[in-house]
């Protein structure tokens, strides 16, 4: 695809920020800038953390590339501020953002529209937590409602492990969940535009997809193909592409998905600004589609500009 790079204008990254994942942002960011310049882009990588939205603006940027992961990036917080300036930016709008990024709202939204997900509860400090027990059953997982990379997310096996995993959880975030935990394989799928990518079988040697298996670790595995028949893969295909456009997605993002014993798909979450590192699954995903990590990043792009 032959593209006029001046059409882009200026072209800011935005990365960083003060959330939990600015380490996995700076990375991002540093990729996708390095992308831009490659492709001769004017562009300029902007850490969100040195100046806020006022520092942003001073660079009086065309074009927004969002790649700050977490609160603050991921929440429709910075969406919001872009769309009060009226600079185009990449990905979901403030409302979906927000809500993706709240894991509750996400699969309270799914569960209405009769998309599977696994049972979840709000917890509390004063929570019954042998009555969340055998409401969920054990094993269960605890995490933070608010964050994203697996940060403060524990597999309890037992009931007596339950209230120390929420109050790990409970330093990240206000509000922590429980939800049943699904024995199987996990699945991502990746969403460019209107398209689903292939879909990633993810496995770990550990058995558990934490922040150390995703960013750190070179043992952990991404399938691709990823081991369904056609058919598996068409439904699971449309089941994502169903449970993004249900929270009102848009240009890009990934959807991770548990499949159970009987061969069941279950949705986990939402992910609105998905990671761009040399371990992320959308560029694999992309690769395996005969998209290079450059053309990846013009694209997204263009689901912004075609917006905007």
């Amino acid at each position: 695809m032959t593209r006029q790079v001046q059409s882009y204008g200026h072209v800011v990254v935005i990365y960083g920020g003060h959330s939990a994942e600015r380490e996995v942002s700076l990375n991002s960011g540093a990729a996708v800038l390095a992308a831009c310049q490659r492709q001769g882009l004017e562009v300029t990588g902007y850490d969100l953390a040195e100046g806020g939205v006022a520092g942003l603006q001073a660079l009086n940027p065309d074009l927004v590339f969002i790649a700050l992961h977490g609160r603050g990036g991921e929440d429709g917080c910075l969406q919001g501020a872009l769309e009060l300036a009226g600079i185009p930016y990449t990905g979901s709008g403030v409302l979906a953002s927000a809500l993706g990024m709240d894991k509750l709202r996400t699969k309270a939204l799914w569960q209405t529209l009769g998309l599977p997900t696994p049972e979840s509860v709000l917890l509390s400090p004063e929570a019954d937590w042998n009555e969340v027990a055998d409401r969920l059953g054990l094993p269960l997982v605890v995490k933070p409602v608010h964050e994203g990379s697996t940060i403060g997310i524990s597999i309890v096996n037992s009931r007596d492990e339950l209230e120390t995993a929420y109050r790990e959880a409970a330093t990240f975030d206000t509000r922590v969940m429980a939800e049943r935990f699904v024995s199987g394989d996990e699945f991502t799928l990746s969403v460019l535009g209107d398209s689903a990518l292939p879909a990633i079988r993810v496995e770990v040697p550990s058995g558990f997809y934490d922040y150390e298996a995703k960013y750190l670790s070179n043992e952990t595995l991404y399938h691709l193909p990823c081991g369904l028949d056609a058919e598996q893969e068409t439904a699971l295909g449309e089941l994502c592409l169903a449970a993004f456009e249900a929270v009102g997605c848009q240009g890009w993002g990934r959807v991770d998905v548990m499949r159970d014993a009987e061969g069941r798909f279950w949705l986990l979450e939402v992910n609105t600004v998905p990671g761009m590192t040399d371990h992320s699954l959308v560029p694999q995903a992309a690769a395996h589609a005969g998209i290079d990590f450059d053309e990846l990043v013009l694209r997204i792009l263009d689901t912004a500009r075609e917006r905007g």
